[in-house]
């Protein structure tokens, strides 16, 4: 039975990585990446209204570990299901020129707010609190940054730290992945 379920899995996860598409800008194009006025204010506040929790994905043109992520990990149907119903992503290109107006109100193009976070991999997700101080940056409320591309695993654990305010709590995200994988609730790749 686990055979079957493996090749079935296998071929799921096939068939959604051929299904990854590229925009004109180079960029995958992805059903939970939600286009705003890319205001992280206004953001936050929908994010909220919906019941979401907010997150910004940094991604660049022809980045390898963007597209090892758009096809191989959000694609887990458990991963897909979290992306799409509780939270509420919005990417920055970090070479992008489009304005992006910080959480203390400074607008600055995209690559010009990437270099103010201090970002310097992509793709790197910032997970923000319900609530953010006026006058904080992204990279200064963030309350988790998961930098660079990780396993299904991995990634299905943060989500669900971020979702159980982890960050709030005394074990770590690396404590909390490591009893995860003691108890058998994920798997590591």
């Amino acid at each position: 039975m686990k055979g079957i379920l493996a090749i079935a899995a296998t071929a799921f996860l096939a068939a959604t990585a051929a299904w990854a598409e590229i925009g004109d800008d180079g960029l995958h194009v992805a059903p939970w990446l939600n286009e705003t006025f890319k205001d992280l204010r206004e953001d936050l506040v929908e994010a909220n209204a919906e019941g979401r929790r907010f997150a910004v994905i940094i991604e660049q043109r022809g980045c390898i570990y963007c597209r090892e992520m758009h096809e191989e990990v959000f694609v887990d149907p458990e991963i897909l299901e979290m992306l799409n119903e509780d939270f509420f992503f919005v990417r920055i290109d970090m070479y992008g020129g489009t304005d992006v107006t910080d959480f203390d109100g400074r607008t600055l193009s995209e690559r010009d707010a990437v270099r103010r976070w201090r970002t310097l991999f992509t793709p790197t997700i910032l997970f923000f609190p319900e609530d953010v101080p006026p006058e904080a940056t992204a990279v200064e409320a963030a309350v988790a940054t998961m930098p660079g591309a990780f396993g299904r695993g991995t990634t299905r654990n943060m989500l669900h730290w971020i979702l159980e305010e982890g960050y709030d709590s005394d074990e770590s995200f690396q404590a909390y992945h490591a009893r995860m994988l003691r108890e058998g609730g994920t798997i590591s790749e």
